[in-house]
């Protein structure tokens, strides 16, 4: 049986437990983890990652919040029982304007009959919609013409905005990501949702990405990756295209706009997350 290594973390639960949640994400999106499974008692998650090396590294750097009410960060490995799908077994469908993702295990038959469906299996690809970054994009996404519009998204995890971008009619539509996990989670959702001869998923780095330009390009990153890559993400991007790229917080989106040198055409705010429309 495999096994995954993992953080225990534990913090106190008052007015100040979301602030420190929202610093929580954002600094483990610095070290990829396969996932967080929040504790029943919501006071502490267990965080999943790749190896025990980055799984260090992260307590380290999470050290620092104890100021802000982090407790014990319990370093452990846990036998992998399916941990990932119980984990998230509690989500629920979520819906952003005509887009409604949602989980295998709750199929609404109640929605309107514009209503787009795109089902997402989480697995152990982040990307369920739940995420304020996932809905900010989808948002975005929703507010561009895409019908007939080339569609590159980056660091595709679960495929969710590549899947949205084929239900809003993109065509064709690629999905890039540099992990394996993600790519193969992409791939069955993608089976799931009967769009295999409309969605193209490649399992490599960005920098070795050689698919062209597009109309339209989503990254959903950390600022960090976006700020380190930004001539790349910017030459992916068509004349007269549009980029939308998330994954980080409000102070940090005029560095992001910034080093990729686009046009701040819209953006949307969600608690401390940010997403930004940018124009080619």
């Amino acid at each position: 049986m495999a096994e995954y290594p993992a953080l225990d973390l534990r913090f106190r639960v008052d007015s100040s437990t979301e602030a420190l949640q929202d610093l929580l994400y954002a600094a483990l999106d610095d070290y990829q983890p396969l996932a967080v499974q929040e504790f029943d008692s919501a006071d502490g998650w267990r965080v999943f990652f790749r190896g025990t090396d980055v799984r260090d590294a992260a307590a380290v750097a999470l050290a620092r919040f104890t100021a802000h009410g982090l407790g014990a960060i319990d370093p452990l490995v846990v036998p992998d029982e399916d941990w990932a799908r119980r984990s998230q077994a509690g989500l629920t469908a979520i819906t952003v304007g005509r887009i409604t993702v949602a989980p295998p295990w709750d199929l609404s038959a109640s929605r309107p009959g514009d209503q787009l469906l795109i089902v997402i299996d989480p697995s152990m690809g982040f990307g369920t919609g739940h995420h304020q970054t996932t809905r900010l994009c989808l948002a975005l996404l929703q507010s561009i013409p895409v019908k007939h519009r080339a569609l590159i998204d980056i660091g595709t995890g679960s495929g969710v905005l590549a899947l949205a971008g084929r239900a809003l009619g993109a065509r064709p539509v690629t999905g890039l990501d540099n992990d394996p996990d993600a790519i193969h989670n992409a791939r069955e959702n993608v089976a799931a949702n009967g769009a295999e001869t409309a969605i193209t998923l490649s399992c490599q780095e960005l920098v070795d990405f050689d698919g062209g330009r597009a109309d339209v390009v989503t990254a959903n990153l950390t600022a960090a990756v976006l700020i380190a890559h930004a001539a790349r993400l910017r030459a992916l991007v068509a004349t007269g295209g549009a980029m939308i790229v998330s994954g980080f917080s409000s102070a940090e989106q005029p560095d992001v706009v910034r080093a990729i040198g686009l046009e701040l055409a819209d953006e949307r705010v969600e608690g401390d997350w940010a997403a930004a429309l940018l124009r080619g």
